[in-house]
């Protein structure tokens, strides 16, 4: 799978990275990144339930349509094309929502939370096409979600940060368990663990046979050469997680690949690197999300 990523080269990757930006301390609690509980894609597990308390579900019209991470109690971040056929800046869309909380989508409980969408904003430089650059749309909730064991944010990384090949991470989602074929209910969510792959060998695999380099300087690639295990339709938007000195941190988000469990298709996730600028005014006077980041390190304001 590929992933959407920023500045510098992270590394070679299915998933897109989104760049890390800065959580306020008023925006987040300290405890970002670490689930209270402790320890299907294609090829995944069952998770437990609260053990990815960041992960939500983008519904259209009452079903599951696309994954997201929560950022803040107001933000969410997901892929761009996941809001394709719409206009860049979106205010109000009655037909999406937020499902919180929620390990089992066909039984979400009375403690997962399903809040409406403010407004989204989608990368300027994306073009809506398979493979675009800077694959990436933060989500502004109507209202702040209450934190619990269930709802948590994850944790940005800092520039510091670099993930080297075969580093092991995490992806998780409600997607098809393989192409054509819906999670089963109660649709738990699923989890796969998945290797960083070097951009290099990456990038030579979708070349073959592409006419063209296909993975860019903002993605990241990770999952199996082999194939079998993978992100599929309906994992879109969500994270690739990373653990860095017991905190869980958002190294990409999922963008594309070429069918599901491919062998020699990797996905691609789109990259993160934090940049904070002064805040900005969005739609009606609201505060504007960061601007996504393409590998230019295009600066971000802060997220409240």
């Amino acid at each position: 799978m590929v992933v959407s990523r920023t500045p510098p080269a992270l590394g070679g990757g299915c998933l897109r990275i989104l760049t890390p930006l800065l959580l306020l301390a008023s925006a987040a609690p300290p405890a970002c990144g670490k689930p209270q509980q402790l320890n299907r894609i294609v090829g995944g597990e069952d998770s437990t339930d609260a053990e990815w308390p960041w992960v939500v579900s983008i519904q259209k019209n009452g079903t599951h349509h696309c994954a997201g991470t929560l950022l803040t109690s107001r933000w969410v971040v997901t892929a761009a094309h996941c809001f394709k056929g719409y206009v860049r800046t979106l205010n109000k869309p009655s037909q999406f929502s937020v499902l919180l909380g929620a390990w089992q989508l066909g039984n979400p409980g009375p403690r997962s939370q399903e809040v409406g969408i403010a407004w989204v904003q989608s990368h300027p430089v994306y073009s809506w096409k398979e493979g675009s650059r800077a694959d990436i749309a933060l989500v502004r909730l109507e209202r702040s979600v209450h934190f619990s064991e269930r709802v948590l944010p994850i944790c940005l990384p800092d520039s510091s940060v670099r993930l080297s090949p075969n580093t092991r991470c995490w992806i998780a989602g409600w997607g098809s368990i393989r192409d054509a074929v819906p999670l089963p209910h109660p649709q738990t969510l699923q989890k796969l663990e998945v290797p960083i792959i070097d951009s290099e060998i990456c990038s030579r695999l979708y070349w073959r046979g592409a006419g063209q380099g296909a993975i860019t300087e903002d993605m990241l690639c990770a999952g199996y050469l082999e194939g079998r295990r993978d992100a599929c339709l309906g994992d879109s938007g969500g994270p690739l997680m990373c653990q860095v000195e017991g905190t869980w941190l958002l190294a990409g988000i999922i963008s594309w690949g070429e069918g599901c469990a491919e062998r020699d298709r990797p996905g691609s996730p789109w990259a993160c690197r934090q940049s904070p600028r002064k805040k900005s005014r969005g739609p009606s006077g609201q505060v504007s999300p960061p601007a996504a980041a393409s590998h230019m390190e295009q600066p971000f304001p802060e997220l409240s």
